[in-house]
C-alpha cells in the first residue's frame, strides 16, 4: 500500500509558492504555447500523405500498416547511444526492445534521432572539456530536430550522463505537448573501492606512483558497461528524474544487462503508450512538470549530496518549462533538507551500495514522511508520487512493484530523516565582493569549511599543476583559477586539480579553490567556490584580484570576501586576459557563437536566453530584438 504523505514542510511550501509567483507570467505563456501545440495535433494525423509516406518509408509492413491507421500510438526514440561511453553503450539494444514491446501493444516506435554524448571523464583537463557544458544545448537542439517530424504521440529519452539528461529534459520541455518517458541504462557493477582509487590518484600527483599504477587503478574503477558508480552528475541525473516522476519507480540504479533492466525497458515502452492520447490516459510533459516537480528535484539533490553541476542545469531546465529557479531557492531548501546519503565523494560507498541499502524507495519514504517533497504530481507511472516508495521485482518473469524497505539496511550509506548525516543539505550559495558562487559542503570536513589565506592566481589549470610541482603552493593558499566561465572558454570542469589541492590539504595547509569554472560532480574534500558569477570576462570582480590578496571563504556564513580596502578595491582595474588559445582546436572554433550568447552561471550558463521571459520582456518594451 502506498505511503500517505504528511503535511508539507512550511519552507518547502514557501519556496514552491515563491517560484510559482515569480514565474507566473512566463509559465502561463509556456502553458498556452503547449496547449496550442496540442490543439494543432501531436501526431502524424497532421501530415499530408506525402509527408507521411516519407515518414514510414523505411518501416516494415506491419509497422507501415499500423502507422497508416492513425489510431495507434507511435513513439519517438531519442538516444545518446555510443559505444565509447560505458554509461551509454548499453543503450545499443534498447531501440529493438522498445520496438518489440510497442508492436506487442499494437503500436509502433521509430528511432527519431541520436544526440551527442561526450564523457567528462575522458575530456577532463583536455581542450575538449571546453565543449562539455555547451553540449547540453547542442543535445537539446539535436533532440528538437529528431522530434520535429511530428510523427510521434510520445517520446522516450535514452540518456544518462552529465549534460545529456539536462539537454534531453530541455528539449522535452519545449515539446511539452508530448508525453515523455526517461529510460535509464543503470550503473556498472562495483569495482575498485573509491578510497583506494583516491589514494592512488594522490600518490601519482606526488610522484609516488607510476602512470602504470594509476592506469591500472582507473581501469579497475571504470571496468564495464554502465554508469560510473560514484555519485556524480550522471547518477544525480537519474535520481532527479525519478524525484520528478519521469522514471518508473525504482528504475534508476538497476544494473545493465540484467533481466530486470530488460523488463523495465519493456514496461517503460508500454507505459509510454498508455500515457498517449491513443492510449487513453494523456499525460503530456507540461502537465507533469511544474514548480512542484522542480522543487522535488532540488530536495532530492540536496538530501543526497548531489552534483554542483545541477545549480546550473536545474536553472536551465526549469527555464525551459517556463519557471524561474534561483540560487536562493537552493539555499533556502538546503536549510531544511537533511543529508541522508553518503556515497563517494561524500563517503566511501558507491551507488550500488546505496541501491542495496534501500535505494530510491527508502529515500522517497523518508522524504514523503517528513513532508519534504510534493506527492501530487502525475508521474509517468500513472500514479502520484506516493507510489515511488515501491520497487520493482520479477515474479515468474512478470514485472511487479512491492513496497520497499521501511528501514535502512546500512546507515553508513543511507539514513532516516530522524538520524541524518547532517541536518541540512550539501550545497550552499556564497556571496560577497567577489560575486556569487556555489559550494558543495557535504564532502568537506568541518575543519576545512573556513579558509582565510593569500591567493595565488591562475588563468589556466595547467599553470596550477606546474606551480604545485615546483613547490610554490606548499603553504596556506586559496587558488583562484579565473577566466573559466562560459563566455571565456565554455566553463570547463576543473576536477583535474582535485588531487593536487587534496595533497596540500593533507599536508596540513589551509587550502581552497575559487573559480568561475566548474568542478566535477565527483569533486569534494577541498572547499571549492565555483560558478562565480559574473565571470571574470563578463565584468566579474575575480578580474580585480592580485596575487597575495587575502580572501576569506566561510561556508558556514555563506560569504566569500577579498579582504582589500574598499577604496582600493573600487579603484582597482580589472585584468584583461588573452584567451585566443582557448578558442581554436578540437572544434572549439565552431562554438564561438555559443560563447558570445552564453548567459551567466546563475542563469544556467545556457545559450537559449530566457525562453518565455524574454518574450514577455519584449511585449512590455523592456528589451528589443537587437538586445537579445
Amino acid at each position: 500500500m502506498a505511503q500517505a504523505p504528511t503535511p508539507l514542510n512550511a519552507t518547502i511550501q514557501q519556496v514552491t509558492e515563491r517560484i510559482r509567483e515569480r514565474s507566473s507570467e512566463r509559465r502561463a505563456l509556456y502553458e498556452r504555447r503547449m496547449d496550442d501545440q496540442h490543439r494543432r495535433g501531436v501526431h502524424r494525423a497532421e501530415l499530408s500523405c506525402g509527408n507521411l509516406a516519407h515518414g514510414f518509408a523505411a518501416c516494415g509492413t506491419e509497422d507501415k500498416n499500423s502507422l497508416k491507421m492513425l489510431n495507434s500510438a507511435n513513439l519517438g526514440i531519442i538516444s545518446a547511444y555510443n559505444d565509447m561511453l560505458s554509461a551509454h553503450q548499453p543503450l545499443e539494444t534498447f531501440p529493438e526492445t522498445i520496438k518489440s514491446a510497442a508492436r506487442a501493444m499494437g503500436s509502433t516506435a521509430q528511432f527519431a534521432g541520436g544526440v551527442p554524448a561526450m564523457c567528462d571523464g575522458v575530456t577532463q583537463g583536455q581542450p575538449g572539456m571546453e565543449l562539455s557544458l555547451f553540449s547540453r544545448d547542442v543535445i537539446a537542439m539535436a533532440t528538437a530536430v529528431g522530434l520535429s517530424h511530428n510523427m510521434f504521440d510520445a517520446a522516450l529519452y535514452l540518456g544518462v550522463c552529465d549534460k545529456i539528461v539536462p539537454g534531453l529534459f530541455i528539449a522535452a520541455a519545449r515539446f511539452g505537448h508530448l508525453p515523455a518517458m526517461f529510460v535509464p541504462a543503470g550503473p556498472m557493477p562495483s569495482g575498485l573501492p573509491n578510497k583506494e582509487k583516491a589514494r592512488i590518484r594522490q600518490l601519482f600527483a606526488e610522484g609516488k606512483a607510476s602512470r602504470e599504477d594509476l592506469l591500472e587503478a582507473e581501469s579497475e574503477s571504470y571496468h564495464s558497461p554502465g554508469t560510473c558508480t560514484f555519485y556524480g552528475t550522471a547518477n544525480s541525473n537519474q535520481l532527479m528524474m525519478e524525484m520528478m516522476g519521469l522514471h518508473l519507480p525504482g528504475t534508476s540504479f538497476v544494473n545493465p544487462g540484467t533481466e530486470m533492466r530488460e523488463a523495465l525497458t519493456r514496461f517503460a515502452t508500454e507505459q509510454a503508450i498508455r500515457n498517449t492520447e491513443p492510449g487513453g490516459d494523456y499525460r503530456p510533459f507540461y502537465r507533469q512538470i511544474d514548480e512542484r516537480a522542480i522543487v522535488n528535484a532540488v530536495v532530492g539533490l540536496l538530501a543526497s549530496g548531489g552534483s554542483t553541476n545541477h545549480t546550473l542545469h536545474l536553472v536551465a531546465m526549469a527555464a525551459a518549462a517556463g519557471l524561474t529557479l534561483t540560487w536562493e531557492d537552493f539555499t533556502d531548501l538546503s536549510a531544511v533538507t537533511p543529508s541522508l546519503m553518503k556515497v563517494y565523494p561524500n563517503g566511501q560507498a558507491d551507488i550500488n551500495h546505496f541501491q542495496a541499502a534501500g535505494g530510491m524507495s527508502y529515500l522517497f519514504r523518508e522524504l514523503i514522511g517528513a513532508g519534504l517533497i510534493h506527492t501530487d504530481i502525475p508521474s509517468v507511472f500513472g500514479t502520484d508520487m506516493t507510489a515511488y516508495t515501491q520497487e520493482p521485482f520479477l515474479e515468474d518473469g512478470k514485472l511487479i512493484w512491492r513496497e520497499g524497505p521501511e528501514q535502512s539496511l546500512d546507515e553508513d550509506v543511507l539514513r532516516p530523516v530522524a538520524n541524518p548525516f547532517t541536518p541540512t543539505g550539501g550545497l550552499t550559495v556564497l556571496d560577497g565582493n567577489l560575486g556569487r558562487g556555489v559550494i558543495k559542503v557535504s564532502a568537506v570536513d568541518e575543519e576545512h569549511r573556513l579558509v582565510e589565506a593569500p591567493v595565488k592566481i591562475f588563468e589556466d589549470q595547467n599553470e596550477l599543476k606546474a606551480a604545485f610541482e615546483a613547490g610554490e603552493l606548499d603553504r596556506d593558499v586559496i587558488a583562484v583559477v579565473r577566466f573559466q566561465g562560459p563566455k571565456a572558454n565554455g566553463m570547463p570542469e576543473l576536477h583535474k586539480l582535485t588531487p593536487y589541492l587534496g595533497v596540500l590539504q593533507d599536508r596540513g595547509y589551509k587550502v581552497a579553490l575559487v573559480t568561475d569554472g566548474r568542478m566535477s560532480g565527483a569533486s569534494g574534500k577541498v572547499p571549492a567556490a565555483i560558478h562565480m558569477s559574473p565571470e571574470a570576462l563578463d565584468g566579474g570582480p575575480l578580474a580585480k584580484l592580485r596575487d597575495g590578496d587575502i580572501v576569506r571563504l566561510d561556508t558556514n556564513a555563506g560569504t566569500l570576501e577579498a579582504k582589500v580596502d574598499a577604496h582600493t578595491w573600487a579603484d582597482r582595474e580589472k585584468h584583461v586576459a588573452e584567451l585566443d588559445h582557448y578558442h581554436v582546436g578540437l572544434g572549439r572554433e565552431l562554438f564561438s557563437g555559443f560563447r558570445h550568447l552564453a548567459m551567466r552561471g546563475e542563469e544556467g550558463a545556457g545559450v537559449f536566453g530566457g525562453f518565455e521571459a524574454d518574450d514577455l520582456a519584449r511585449q512590455q518594451g523592456q528589451i528589443h530584438d537587437e538586445d537579445a
